[in-house]
């Protein structure tokens, strides 16, 4: 699943001393300079670990999507959110031209939908922030950053870059925008414009939203070890349960991709503990029962998670889940549950060709699958898509553009035991036996227990290869 920063959008900063402000033009110094930044809150977050063990901060607590790209837990919980819904439609009622009322109302619509997985309420959005514009069509950025920001979650990451440039332009100094342009550009692959408005984000408004986001772009880049010092960081500014349960999955995430069970593990668990209803949290502890050989358990997180959440992220990795326990049907019956939510998604605007492509996969349909990746990497060319791309190749016999794209998928550093594990199957079917055995031994030695089905089947490929 992409993911993106967390909510704290609307906290006020505290801007550190050393922080690069912006110029007059809203340059904040190119793609590169916000790294130094970085480092710097980096050595915050070390000394602040130092303080907690040594007693000296009380309280500290610990943490997507995106990020898929989609907004991370917001403050509100939600009743409070039906709560704000239900006052915005009766002020709307009485002021109906409340241009800044509709721009609120259709950003809690678009909240709405991700909390319930229920893409039905993009319509509804879209309707309320296109009024807000109707009403005001000039200056209105927060209506602009309304329609980018539902524009990424329906995956047309194209327009969400286009709104969330239109925003920038009313509103040159505007942190979330630089929030929406960072997930639709990183999705894009677009690596050094994604970097630059994470540097622009953290020069504008140095808090939690910038800081998961910085974190993810230094995740993509292999800084692994970065990437959770400054998820640290965001932790520590996290001020509600949902905000740290956001961070403390992230964490364990960073954890997992590195096969540290134990330590993935903890952290799951702490986000559970500030906010139990944090369902992606639910994912991590049924990882971590699969890998621990509890399958009853790990399938019955599943379900529950699938039944509070039905995404294809979460249905795919739950049939893949019962495939390995030799529980075919079931796992053909949430294929099924997986392609209903595609629909359903594709019904109400959205576009998850990525979906598509395992889908088919899973069905035994390559060329389908093949099909869905192209149409997939001609609206963006982001890791994920590359890899995708690989296996379809793959799966149609075409080994040596496979392999092209494999390679594609890791140019920008990110560690991956499944895209190590493609390559190295690829490379396999190539008769390239010393670099295929590096690649699926990698893979291994990263996390053995990346899948339940490719972790195996990595073992399996390992004993086959000639020595």
């Amino acid at each position: 699943m992409t993911r993106t920063a967390a909510a704290g959008a609307d906290e006020a900063p505290t801007v550190p001393e050393d922080t690069p402000t912006p110029s007059a033009d809203g340059d904040a110094g190119g793609p590169r300079r916000w790294r130094t930044a970085v480092r710097a809150v980096v050595v915050v977050a070390v000394l602040a670990a130092v303080l907690v063990v040594a007693g000296g901060i009380v309280g500290l607590r610990e943490k997507p999507s995106a990020p898929e790209v989609q907004p991370g837990p917001k403050r509100d919980t939600s009743a409070a959110l039906d709560a704000s819904i239900a006052s915005a439609q009766e002020r709307l009622r009485r002021l109906p031209r409340d241009y800044a009322t509709w721009a609120a109302l259709g950003g809690a619509y678009l909240e709405k939908s991700r909390i319930t997985a229920d893409p039905t309420w993009y319509a509804k959005s879209e309707g309320a922030l296109r009024r807000s514009l109707e009403e005001r069509p000039a200056p209105n950025p927060a209506a602009l950053l309304g329609l980018g920001a539902l524009a990424n979650a329906r995956h047309d990451f194209a327009e969400g870059r286009r709104f969330a440039r239109e925003a920038l332009a009313q509103n040159a100094y505007s942190a979330d925008a630089y929030g929406v342009l960072a997930d639709a550009e990183t999705q894009l692959g677009h690596a050094d414009a994604a970097t630059d408005a994470v540097q622009h984000m953290l020069d504008l408004r140095p808090a939690l939203a910038a800081y998961t986001r910085a974190s993810y772009d230094l995740e993509q880049h292999g800084k692994d070890g970065e990437a959770a010092a400054l998820m640290r960081r965001a932790l520590t500014s996290a001020v509600d349960p949902a905000d740290a349960a956001f961070c403390h999955y992230q964490l364990g995430e960073l954890a997992w991709n590195s096969g540290d069970l134990a330590g993935a593990d903890r952290e799951y668990r702490a986000g559970l503990a500030s906010s139990p209803d944090y369902l992606p949290l639910l994912q991590g502890t049924a990882k971590i029962a699969a890998a621990r050989g509890d399958l009853d358990a790990a399938l019955a997180t599943y379900r529950t998670l699938t039944q509070r959440s039905p995404t294809p992220g979460y249905l795919l990795e739950y049939a893949e889940l019962l495939r390995s326990a030799g529980r075919a049907d079931e796992a053909s019956q949430q294929l099924s549950l997986a392609e209903a939510a595609g629909a359903l998604f594709a019904a109400n605007g959205g576009s998850d060709d990525l979906s598509t492509v395992s889908l088919a996969l899973a069905r035994g349909k390559p060329a389908e699958a093949l099909a869905a990746a192209q149409r997939e990497w001609k609206r963006r060319q982001f890791s994920d898509v590359a890899d995708a791309m690989a296996q379809a190749l793959h799966a149609n016999g075409r080994h040596a553009e496979a392999l092209r794209y494999a390679e594609k998928a890791s140019a920008l550093g990110v560690r991956s035991a499944r895209f190590q594990y493609h390559q190295g199957v690829i490379l396999a079917a190539l008769g390239r036996s010393a670099e295929a055995r590096r690649a699926l031994s990698g893979a291994l030695a990263l996390n053995p227990h990346f899948s339940p089905v490719e972790a195996p089947a990595a073992r399996r490929a390992l004993a086959e290869l000639p020595s």
